[in-house]
């Protein structure tokens, strides 16, 4: 079992998350593991497809697993893997056991999900501003259904990195 403190940020496109991440990373001086996906996908020479989504999915995991091994206190993940679950059964309809099962054994400490509280931005990789609170609830019932530990994250600017601190804190605090 690790000892290392893993956070995951979580929840719908364009809602802060990569900002969210490098915040907690700069308060605690801890290392973030951003989002595989991103470069992946800019790598890509095509549209991405659903075999993609286990590449990305097992690009994520070995990163995080690598941080830990090198990070011994905590850190944060960009993204986890219920992203790319929910990704894929709603594009594709179906998701790959390797996905499923790996969400299993994710054992973040807490998972930050981000709140559509924000202004959409446009990106050339996000596919649905109209659908965010859509995705939202969609996350926080998987959450809820693995029984993972998280809390909501809202507001603007700095009180959005104050709120994700304090539900970080309480998770510190209880040890």
């Amino acid at each position: 079992m690790s000892l290392t403190r893993k956070i995951a940020i979580t929840g719908p496109e364009s809602t802060g998350k990569s900002r969210l991440t490098a915040g907690l990373g700069g308060h605690y001086q801890a290392p973030c593991v951003p989002e595989y996906a991103r470069d992946y996908i800019d790598r890509l020479q095509r549209p991405y497809q659903q075999d993609d989504l286990l590449q990305i999915a097992k690009g994520q995991r070995a990163a995080v697993q690598l941080a830990e091994k090198q990070w011994p206190s905590m850190l944060f993940s960009d993204t986890e893997l219920i992203v790319i679950k929910v990704w894929s059964l709603h594009k594709y309809g179906t998701c790959d056991p390797f996905i499923l099962s790996a969400i299993e054994s994710q054992n973040y400490d807490l998972y930050l999900l981000c709140d559509v509280d924000l202004p959409w931005e446009f990106d050339e990789q996000r596919e649905h501003p109209h659908l965010r609170m859509f995705f939202f609830n969609w996350y926080r019932k998987e959450l809820e259904h693995y029984g993972f530990p998280y809390a909501v994250v809202r507001g603007l600017g700095q009180d959005r990195l104050q709120c994700a601190i304090e539900a970080v804190e309480r998770v510190v605090k209880r040890d």
